[in-house]
């Protein structure tokens, strides 16, 4: 696998805040990579930083295996679309989509071509001499997408692009955005607080805090097996508890059964508690259950249900297991 950037040991800092911390962390050649994390993580300066638009108090950024450190953003052959798209609202879609070749000289013949080419890809053809205030937002956010991809970017960056739209176009779009990576082959960097989007966009999703990288990996290998519990608790893990040997460990709900018998069972995990709330969400029930972790420490635990047979109430007494396979244990 090839490198199409990497951050080396780089640290960003604006005064006594540091924004980014020692990281080290490469992009591979035609993946979606997406950065992602809560507000003054780093995510949005790291993507600065690979921009051009500002540079690391230490550390190398390198694209294409060269340094690219010390680069001005405008030669650094990168395509980049903001939370705000910033399109030209004098301009027709296809001269907004043309301006960045306008820039680069591209000869009119070509540059006609690509900004064809380019709307056709993001399927607003039939829109290009339309201005961009008659568009909608998930039009417009195509618009920008397509003029960062008719300049044929190295690495296309994309910096919170979908917050601004409503959720079903949310949705729309990240298909979108990933079938255009697919077909295009871009190296795509993607900055996003969203983890539903993150798990369903990316080839590689890095999560971060206070400036460190705290785990990195395909989705499916840092859903199942969150390295601590901040990464388990950004990405939608609500239990945990202490086991016997004194380790911290968490458990999806779907894990979890729930047993009024109050027999012993042969799982990894049996624990006596009480029901608190059961709440019906037409296809299961979320069961909340007061009980004690091997510790004796006071824990509250989720469990989805699905079996009718298994009713439970406020109030009674039951008993929660899961199979040792199902806990996940975490680093402090």
């Amino acid at each position: 696998m090839t490198t199409a950037a990497e951050f080396v040991g780089v640290t960003q800092r604006f005064g006594d805040f540091t924004a980014v911390d020692g990281i080290d962390l490469a992009i591979p050649t035609g993946q979606l990579t997406t950065l992602l994390g809560p507000s003054g993580c780093g995510k949005t300066t790291s993507l600065r930083m690979l921009a051009g638009y500002t540079q690391p108090t230490s550390g190398r950024i390198m694209i294409a295996g060269t340094d690219a450190t010390r680069t001005p953003p405008e030669r650094r052959g990168l395509g980049m679309v903001f939370q705000s798209y910033a399109l030209f609202p004098h301009m027709s879609v296809a001269e907004n989509v043309g301006y960045g070749l306008k820039l680069r000289k591209v000869p009119g013949a070509e540059r006609t071509r690509r900004v064809a080419e380019a709307l056709d890809l993001v399927g607003l053809g039939h829109l290009a001499a339309s201005r961009p205030k008659k568009l909608s937002g998930g039009q417009q956010q195509r618009v920008a997408l397509a003029r960062a991809i008719a300049i044929r970017p190295t690495l296309l960056l994309l910096d919170e692009p979908l917050s601004n739209l409503d959720a079903r176009l949310r949705v729309q779009m990240r298909a979108e955005i990933r079938r255009i990576q697919a077909e295009t082959g871009l190296t795509v960097v993607l900055v996003t607080h969203d983890q539903d989007e993150a798990l369903e966009m990316s080839d590689r999703m890095v999560l971060m805090r206070e400036g460190r990288i705290m785990q990195e990996g395909a989705p499916t290998e840092v859903f199942t097996a969150p390295a601590n519990r901040f990464v388990a608790e950004f990405l939608g893990y609500e239990n945990f508890l202490t086991l016997p040997d004194g380790a911290l460990a968490t458990i999806r709900p779907e894990h979890l059964a729930i047993d009024r018998s109050g027999a012993a069972t042969s799982a990894g995990l049996t624990l006596d508690g009480t029901v608190v709330d059961v709440a019906y969400r037409g296809v299961d029930r979320l069961v909340t259950v007061d009980t004690v972790d091997a510790q004796g420490t006071a824990v509250r635990l989720m469990a989805d249900v699905r079996d009718e047979a298994v009713p439970a109430r406020a109030g009674d007494r039951v008993s929660v297991s899961a199979a040792a396979s199902r806990l996940i244990r975490l680093a402090a």
